[in-house]
């Protein structure tokens, strides 16, 4: 399985050097607007973000939109885990592990009040799947959630199917440039 998902790291990195820079701003764009509009993110009070890194869905602006009207906690590399702190402006962003701003605001720890997360990946299947970097920190995160949970990707870096382990935890709703591509709220009725 180790295996499988190295390659299948190696083809979204060969799709994703098709695109420039532009073109998947652009492509953000247009994911970041359906983002905003759905019910989950207008409902919820606590969101988890991310602040993204240049091969990612472009989420700076995102957050700087939000952080005024609602409590927007990002993740911090702390040795093998994630911690959580408030995002409370650009000015309290500092370069972290792996070239990632990450802020130096308040640790957030009460895990049960985030309504709604927002997780990137290197890849999602249909399923609600997620291949991150290899490195766990979501897998070691997402299991002390009860947050709805997006996942969101461009369009070309969604598989088939994802290789996933007994302790994976599939995503709510995938969302990509051309739509969503799994959703429980209209999968379930929530």
């Amino acid at each position: 399985m180790k295996e499988e998902k190295k390659a299948l790291r190696k083809l979204i990195a060969q799709r994703k050097a098709q695109y420039s820079l532009a073109q998947c701003e652009a492509l953000s764009a247009v994911l970041i607007e359906q983002l905003e509009r759905h019910p989950r993110f207008v409902e919820s009070h606590i969101v988890l973000l991310y602040y993204s890194l240049p091969d990612e869905v472009y989420t700076h602006e995102l957050v700087k939109r939000w952080y005024q009207e609602k409590t927007i906690l990002l993740p911090v590399v702390k040795e093998d885990e994630l911690e959580l702190r408030y995002y409370t402006g650009e000015e309290d962003l500092r370069i972290g592990s792996y070239g990632i701003k990450e802020p130096i605001g308040r640790l957030f720890t009460d895990y049960r009040k985030i309504e709604l997360a927002v997780v990137p990946g290197v890849s999602f299947d249909k399923d609600g799947n997620r291949l991150g970097r290899g490195k766990g920190y979501y897998d070691r995160l997402l299991p002390k959630l009860s947050s709805y949970n997006i996942g969101i990707c461009y369009a070309f870096q969604m598989s088939d199917n994802i290789p996933c382990e007994t302790f994976d935890r599939k995503m709510d709703a995938i969302l990509t440039d051309e739509g969503w591509i799994r959703n429980e709220d209209k999968i379930s009725g929530r």
